[in-house]
């Protein structure tokens, strides 16, 4: 389906009906994207995972149009009531009021100063963000706070914002995590079809450190017997492009995205399709998925250790162990009528 990752919308893992369309009807090529307002009452959400590097995050959206066929988040949309499938990339929830829920999170006393993740779930910067500014507004928030905030985004549109970054890493506030998942622009249309491209993504790299801006380049997801060969070129441009470090996520497959990935490789890569599952079993103790702490980002056996091997070896090769600024959260201020007087 032209400009979607999933090419089916199958009924969620909650859902007792589901809708089945009659074999002789028509197929939307383009389903449109639609936008809900999301009432949610708080801004901050908060998780207890080790291995996530971050226990505050922001989601701006709930679903992403960027349609990244392999998004382990995609079974969060089966909560809505939604589908993990086209649902997730194309009904779109908003979060119109994060901004000032966020102000009034931080302005409380009960907020202790820490990195905020922008986002752990979706993009924040998926294609609403170039027009509603949601994730631009939360920055000048955490900015104006002096908290400190970790940006992961597969999209160039996040060098819209470097003013706001240049004054956040004058206090140790900012770090910026750019996906890159292929350098091949055919691969990665097939599996990210609304995401910034290859070579817009490693611009924006270059713009971001030209700037000052701490980037971490992120080889995600690995997907094995597809991309994880490309893992030493894609280090080599993230390193002449300016970034100071990287890190990689092996490909897991929780719940609905098993099916969705099966039927993307069935209809892109037939020949592969046994190859890669049948990897992805081996790092996952026979699974598609393992949600275990500790093990689910970077797998076990044999093969994992070969991709990590290789990762350590290629990251070696091209200086990419420099260490990022440490986040800092000693500059923290909630302003008011005080820090105010204090300019005179």
């Amino acid at each position: 389906m032209k400009g979607r990752g999933a090419s089916s919308n199958p009924a969620g893992r909650f859902e007792r009906l589901a809708f089945v369309p009659d074999e002789s009807a028509e197929r939307a090529d383009r389903p449109q994207t639609e936008f809900y307002r999301d009432a949610s009452r708080t801004a901050v959400s908060f998780n207890e995972s080790p291995d996530v590097g971050f226990d505050a995050s922001v989601n701006p959206y709930r679903g992403c149009e960027h349609g990244c066929v392999y998004c382990y988040a995609r079974p969060t949309h089966e909560y809505l009531g939604f589908s993990a499938g086209l649902d997730f990339e194309t009904r779109i929830l908003v979060k119109e009021d994060a901004p000032e829920l966020l102000r009034c999170k931080l302005s409380s006393r009960s907020w202790e100063p820490q990195i905020i993740a922008l986002s752990g779930v979706t993009d924040p910067y998926q294609p609403a963000e170039r027009k509603l500014e949601i994730t631009r507004q939360c920055l000048e928030v955490l900015l104006d706070f002096r908290n400190p905030a970790a940006i992961v985004t597969k999209s160039a549109l996040v060098t819209r914002d470097a003013d706001l970054f240049v004054r956040m890493a004058r206090f140790d506030t900012i770090a910026v995590n750019l996906s890159i998942t292929s350098l091949d622009p055919g691969l990665q249309r097939k599996l990210e079809p609304r995401a910034s491209s290859p070579a817009a993504r490693l611009q924006a790299v270059a713009e971001l450190s030209r700037r000052g801006i701490p980037v971490r380049v992120l080889v995600a997801p690995v997907i094995p017997s597809l991309n994880d060969h490309e893992i030493p070129a894609i280090l080599e441009a993230a390193a002449e492009a300016g970034a100071r470090q990287a890190g990689y996520i092996l490909l897991r497959l929780p719940h609905g995205v098993k099916a969705l990935m099966d039927e993307w490789l069935l209809e892109h890569h037939p020949l592969r399709r046994e190859r890669v599952l049948g990897r992805v079993r081996e790092v996952r103790a026979g699974r598609l998925n393992d949600p275990d702490f500790g093990t689910r980002m970077r797998g076990t056996g044999k093969y994992a250790e070969q991709i990590r091997q290789l990762f350590e070896v290629s990251r070696r090769k091209a200086g990419l162990e420099k260490e990022m600024p440490k986040l800092s959260t000693e500059h923290f201020r909630r302003p008011g009528r005080a820090d105010q007087l204090g300019l005179f």
